[in-house]
């Protein structure tokens, strides 16, 4: 199977913003919060057709947060934006309280995850988010791979009574989905099939997977992708369906491999179906300043060390085999 990387028409945000806008003008019900990231975010856009229900707060995310949860108590349907990094570490509490324990149906948008912060350094830098919101009950959490993702789930996380914590880049992504593809809430999608290793990823490294799953087939490997972006409600099924099929697994993750995809996938196996598994992502590291191919290159995040943790997990399910 040949797949070969293109870039989606439109970066993140502008697909992102323009699929807010369609929901706009469909619902007045639907509004903006923002902690003084429009331009970055996209959603300036919103605010310049629809200033009387986008809101920038300033430099307040917590306050932003609360608001949210009012504005829901109202019965507006709110969108928060602000960076992954101050949502995670910043205004958790708030997201905590004021949001999931009220069962309140914030949508909460985190924009530059892990490396995609690049420039703005180790501060900003979201290697934790995912393992902070794993922790809140009832929060659904998922993160955006491309356009079409976007474009076909986020109307359907608007009308979700739950809480949402959405993951997102803000730039250039590569493409992984035809326009049109459909998403359900709480399953995930193989992407490529195979036999011998499942890679399972989310997110940047989606891409990445792809590519390693086409080296290791020039080396006569099979590598079945499947993209879990739905973390809660995590799809417990299709994880214990591709373990059975390929007997080993490798997690892909833009984030700290503790308390992430690989923690949730490992979680799974652990109690149902337990095999060789390796976990590519951040070992255990602050960020720091970069670009993104750098950063992926030295936090471990390459098509090439996910190919050489399925090498080292097929030796494991071979030594396994002969014991």
């Amino acid at each position: 199977m040949t797949w070969r990387a293109e870039q989606d028409a439109k970066t993140m945000k502008d697909a992102y913003a323009d699929t807010l806008l369609a929901l706009f003008a469909k619902d007045p019900r639907i509004m903006v919060l923002n902690a003084d990231l429009m331009n970055s975010d996209g959603t300036s856009m919103v605010q310049q057709q629809y200033p009387d229900r986008a809101i920038n707060v300033g430099v307040q995310e917590a306050n932003m947060i609360g608001m949210g949860a009012g504005f829901a108590l109202a019965g507006k349907i709110p969108f928060t934006h602000t960076f992954a990094c101050f949502n995670a570490r910043r205004a958790l509490d708030q997201i905590f309280i004021s949001v999931a324990y009220s069962r309140l149906p914030v949508k909460l948008v985190g924009t530059d995850p892990g490396v995609t912060s690049a420039f703005n350094g180790g501060t900003h830098m979201p290697f934790e988010d995912l393992g902070c919101m794993r922790t809140v009950p009832e929060l659904i959490i998922v993160e955006m791979v491309d356009q079409a993702m976007v474009e076909d789930l986020l109307p359907k996380l608007a009308y979700t009574e739950k809480p949402v914590y959405i993951r997102l880049s803000r730039k250039e992504t590569t493409r992984i989905y035809e326009p049109g593809t459909q998403f359900e809430i709480g399953r995930g999608k193989v992407v490529r099939p195979g036999t011998d290793v499942t890679i399972v990823c989310s997110g940047l490294m989606v891409a990445e997977s792809m590519e390693a799953a086409g080296t290791l087939a020039e080396q006569g490997i099979a590598a079945q992708v499947v993209n879990i972006f739905c973390l809660k409600p995590l799809d417990r099924q299709l994880l214990i369906q591709c373990a059975q099929e390929t007997g080993a697994v490798v997690t892909a993750e833009n984030h700290n491999v503790n308390n992430g995809l690989g923690s949730a996938v490992a979680e799974v196996l652990g109690e149902a179906y337990p095999l060789p598994m390796e976990r590519v992502g951040v070992q255990d590291r602050f960020g720091e300043v970069g670009d993104v191919q750098y950063l992926k290159e030295t936090f471990g995040l390459t098509a090439g060390h996910i190919a050489a943790a399925a090498q080292r997990v097929l030796l494991r399910k071979q030594e396994r085999s002969f014991s």
